[in-house]
């Protein structure tokens, strides 16, 4: 009996002494307290609109070199927009700056396969597995089939294609944030080769 009452005396002393300094640490409010890993308060890297003794004209935040693009910048959105007339104007204007090679029309086809196929097809005619499927309507065959936007599949041209596959079309979304410019152009290539197809 004699040893409880000592553990409660001795319990009852711990949580009075723990109770005290929460609230005198509590009480000055001139002082933030026990801080943890004060480095995640205070920052180490400098503000864009701090000094910088590091650069020669002292700013932190620095133009970027000359010539740089913004990430993710597509500049055919800017002379091409998705209207008829940019439509146009990308046909009569966009050719592939991409060389005809072997190693582009390969990487053109396996970027098809994994983007476009799908509705599509493998060979390029409408019958991808969502057409299959019933879920959209066929698009049109690139070799024999009708643009909806007037003339035949197998006549567009490489701004044609391109304007296409970056901005889409009726219920075809748009790729340019999927695909880089030099992607675009590589399925434009491997689409000519489709277009061949009888």
């Amino acid at each position: 009996m004699l040893a409880m009452n000592k553990v409660r005396i001795i319990s009852a002393t711990v949580f009075t002494i723990a109770a005290t300094i929460v609230i005198s640490a509590c009480g000055d409010k001139k002082t933030p307290g026990l801080e943890f890993a004060r480095n995640m308060y205070d920052p180490i890297a400098y503000n864009p609109d701090q000094p910088n003794k590091n650069f020669a004209n002292g700013q932190t935040a620095q133009l970027p070199p000359e010539g740089t693009m913004p990430v993710g910048y597509d500049p055919v959105a800017d002379l091409y927009p998705n209207t008829p007339e940019g439509y146009l104007a990308a046909s009569e204007n966009l050719k592939n700056p991409l060389p005809a090679n072997q190693q582009n029309r390969l990487e053109g086809r396996q970027l098809y396969l994994r983007m476009c196929s799908h509705c599509h097809g493998n060979q390029g005619k409408g019958d991808g597995p969502i057409v299959q499927q019933e879920f959209f309507p066929p698009p049109p065959s690139y070799s024999t089939g009708n643009s909806s936007r007037g003339g035949a599949m197998k006549d567009l041209t490489d701004g044609k294609i391109f304007h296409t596959i970056t901005y889409g079309l009726n219920l075809m979304g748009p790729h340019r944030t999927q695909l880089s410019p030099s992607e675009r152009w590589k399925i434009v290539m491997y689409v000519h080769e489709l277009q061949k197809l009888q």
